[in-house]
């Protein structure tokens, strides 16, 4: 589970912005919040289940969430993967251009908190930190610094392992791959000091795309387990898609050759059935809407969401653009069927979609809000960061500019020029 996750010298994000899961205390809707058990630490707050994200084209909603795939992508890093990583620096300030980016997650994995730490340029890895908190006291695992050319470790008395241990993990770390996931590829079973967090960091799925990836994944999904399209079916119907079957099958891939390296290489067809008063006619994946096929996306997700136990199974979903191509009522009929399932899972997402705000649905906590001050930084907030009431109007607020956060539209003159 995520408890917050904070983010400098990124793309439009110039200061450390930081998106908290902590629900604040006595706000009410309850049911939109999780108390997720932590060792040693009985009064650990309630965590939101749900985050949103407005703010005007531009203002950094998706630098947040390119933010944590960077961190997934740093997490999910083969051996021997050398490409750059996928950062760059605030480039208004001369001062950051050269600095690395920083990330940092503190997370729950397996009923203990962690804290994960990790600075670095296009070219490699600048700083990494593990920290437990054991009965709500840090520990730092380990600690690795470069600077000047050199590498420096240093590492908890209590890590185990042992020193042999520590200088073969070191030996295989390259600059591009982090200390812990080498660590962990190249420990014992055992040793799960490393490995618990690690698995833990990796089980935020992001998607930067929509929907898209998600759909493709969906439709694989349906060729291994077939069963799968009466759930898919089943909640596309209860949403008002009149679908009564979904199967997928797949296609051969054409053989070597110049013909078919031009030709697309679609590995699987799908076959959607829809029901209406004439009867049923079958229609191929592609002749769906482009909200037919965002729910198929999530679909996905939803389904293995309720699976508690399924050690796959991602805590924390983030999707860009969650509204893109659905109707705003399906969009708070998904989240609230999310916020009323009995799941500890995390859906953080951004939208345009007010009408969430007025649904009376989210907390002002869950509600966040970007924008761009005069450096051209991105900055984070909530709705609860502003003065207000719990069940204000925060649609009606939002337009009047009460949490900022609007686009700012020039007035046109009647010759059509800016005025």
């Amino acid at each position: 589970m995520l408890i917050e996750f904070s983010v400098e010298n990124f793309r439009s994000i110039r200061t450390r912005q930081t998106l908290s899961m902590v629900a604040t205390p006595r706000l009410g809707k309850k049911d939109n919040t999780v108390k997720v058990p932590v060792k040693g630490e009985p009064k650990f707050p309630a965590l939101l289940k749900v985050a949103a994200i407005y703010g005007p084209n531009a203002s950094g909603k998706s630098t947040v969430v390119r933010a944590l795939d960077v961190l997934q992508n740093v997490c999910n890093r083969k051996p021997g993967d050398d490409q750059k990583f996928p950062v760059s620096p605030f480039r208004f300030d001369p001062e950051l251009r050269d600095k690395p980016s920083v990330f940092e997650v503190h997370f729950i994995a397996n009923s203990v908190r962690y804290s994960f730490e990790v600075a670095l340029t296009a070219e490699r890895i600048h700083f990494e930190c593990l920290t437990v908190y054991e009965r709500g006291i840090a520990d730092v695992l380990y600690e690795r610094t470069y600077k000047d050319g050199h590498e420096a470790y240093s590492f908890s008395d209590n890590l185990e392992g042992g020193e042999g241990a520590r200088t073969t993990w070191k030996q295989v770390t390259g600059p591009q791959s982090l200390f812990v996931s080498q660590a962990v590829a190249n420990s014992q079973e055992e040793f799960k000091q490393l490995r618990l967090p690690f698995a833990g960091l990796r089980r935020i799925m992001v998607h930067t795309d929509g929907l898209d990836r998600s759909a493709k994944v969906t439709r694989e999904w349906l060729v291994e387990f077939p069963r799968f399209g009466s759930d898919l079916s089943t909640l596309l119907s209860e949403v008002d898609v009149p679908v009564t079957a979904i199967k997928s099958i797949a296609n051969e891939l054409p053989p070597p050759g110049i013909n078919a390296m031009l030709r697309p290489r679609q590995t699987t067809t799908t076959t959607l059935t829809h029901h209406t008063s004439l009867g049923l006619a079958d229609f191929n994946f592609d002749e769906e809407s482009e909200g037919t096929k965002s729910l198929i996306g999530f679909a996905l997700w939803w389904h293995v969401f309720q699976r508690e136990n399924f050690s796959a199974t991602p805590e924390v979903l983030v999707i860009d653009e969650f509204d893109s191509s659905l109707h705003p009522k399906l969009v708070e009929a998904l989240v609230s069927r999310h916020i009323q399932s009995g799941v500890s899972r995390q859906l953080i997402f951004t939208t345009h979609d007010t009408h969430l705000m007025d649904s009376k649905l989210l907390r002002r906590d869950q509600i966040w809000l970007t924008e761009r001050d005069q450096t051209g930084a991105t900055q984070l907030r909530s709705v609860h960061d502003f003065e207000g009431r719990e069940g204000e109007d925060i649609e009606k607020r939002y337009y009047e500019g009460r949490y900022r956060a609007l686009p700012f539209i020039k007035p046109v003159a009647l010759n059509g020029t800016s005025a």
